[in-house]
């Protein structure tokens, strides 16, 4: 049995699979890109499109261009037989979300969640600038590094953190994905180069590329069957923020404490931090909110640093905390995502092993 439950059901991830992630995938669909990642995903459980109880999906209409973007990529997962299928125009870690949501009720025992952003044919950093104030802020246009910038500024003046602390963050993340992250985008030893809006050089931003990612979860004994040992979700919870940056306090974010607190992070120990933080200062602020110290091992797959498919990131994060736990790397760990400018949205899972 998992260590702890709170919920009505034992829901656990029992697969992950995730593309190699690519500055540029111009060959592909975005069908083509999903398909060989749902293949694997139920490759490792053994199951078959048509045992799967429900499906969910994250991705974004803004970056592909065109509206229900989505329902292509059904191709992917197969026209036959009839699924039970929903979506969410939102980072694939809050399908997962849904997901669980569904399977507490009753409604599934099985679930396949998968996320997928292509970035590349596109500006990521003006696209995102929808996610804006439509009255005050948009109009200005202030993109998402000139917005992480504005973070990292008020973290060096609170004393929080330096342009050096930053750059050291960048440097562990890379370094961590070249052991561990065959399939990341950046890994090994990469230049932080000029700035791209003080204080953050090209080393404190995430690469701008193309990937999926899929899990597949599983309620109680079904989850014991699909796997040897199932990374359960014993807490799972999603916060949001003030849509104005001017009624923010940029060094802290209280929702992600409190979803952190409503999962029940703060409950025992963790081992593992799986922190979607696309900026090297978001580490400074994630770290400080779920009281990680320095025991803790934080994103040893790279984190957003090494590989950020928009709309998939956080679902990776996810994924990647529940690995470490199937490979017996990790017993308790906590998966971080976020959406939204400045870490506006942000989700907390806790991943258990069963005990020994």
């Amino acid at each position: 049995m998992p260590r702890t439950s709170r919920h009505a059901r034992d829901v656990a991830v029992v697969a992950f699979a995730q593309s190699d992630h690519r500055r540029r995938s111009d060959e592909l669909s975005e069908v083509e890109m999903v398909m060989p990642v749902l293949h694997r995903v139920l490759d490792q459980t053994g199951l078959k499109a048509g045992e799967i109880g429900f499906t969910c999906s994250g991705s974004s209409d803004y970056l592909a261009g065109r509206a229900f973007s989505f329902t292509m990529t059904l191709d992917g997962v197969g026209a036959w037989p009839p699924i039970s299928e929903s979506h969410v125009e939102m980072d694939g870690a809050w399908a997962l979300y849904e997901a669980w949501v569904k399977i507490q009720t009753g409604e599934a025992d099985t679930a396949l969640v998968y996320a997928y952003g292509k970035s590349s044919p596109g500006s990521v950093r003006d696209v995102l600038t929808r996610q804006l104030d439509p009255y005050y802020l948009a109009p200005l246009w202030p993109d998402s590094v000139a917005l992480a910038a504005l973070q990292a500024q008020a973290l060096i003046d609170a004393g929080e953190t330096d342009e050096e602390a930053l750059a050291a963050v960048g440097a562990r993340s890379r370094a961590a994905a070249a052991r561990a992250n065959p399939h990341a985008q950046l890994a090994g030893a990469v230049p932080q180069g000029d700035y791209q809006v003080r204080p953050l050089r090209t080393g404190d931003c995430p690469p701008i590329g193309d990937g999926v990612a899929a899990v597949v979860l599983a309620a109680g004994d079904t989850a014991r069957r699909l796997t040897a040992r199932p990374a359960w979700i014993t807490g799972i919870d999603h916060r949001i923020e003030a849509h104005g940056l001017g009624l923010r306090d940029l060094t802290d974010s209280p929702s992600t404490r409190i979803a952190a607190e409503r999962a029940g992070l703060f409950e025992a120990p963790v081992d593992t931090a799986e922190l979607h933080a696309p900026f090297s200062s978001q580490e400074v602020v994630l770290r400080k909110a779920l009281g990680l110290g320095a025991d803790v091992v934080v994103n040893p797959s790279g984190g957003a640093l090494a590989a950020n498919p928009v709309m998939a990131a956080g679902l990776i994060r996810i994924g990647e905390a529940a690995a470490r736990i199937h490979r017996g790397e990790s017993d308790r760990a906590v998966a971080h995502a976020t959406s939204g400018p400045c870490l506006q949205q942000n989700l907390v899972a806790v991943l258990e092993g069963d005990r020994a």
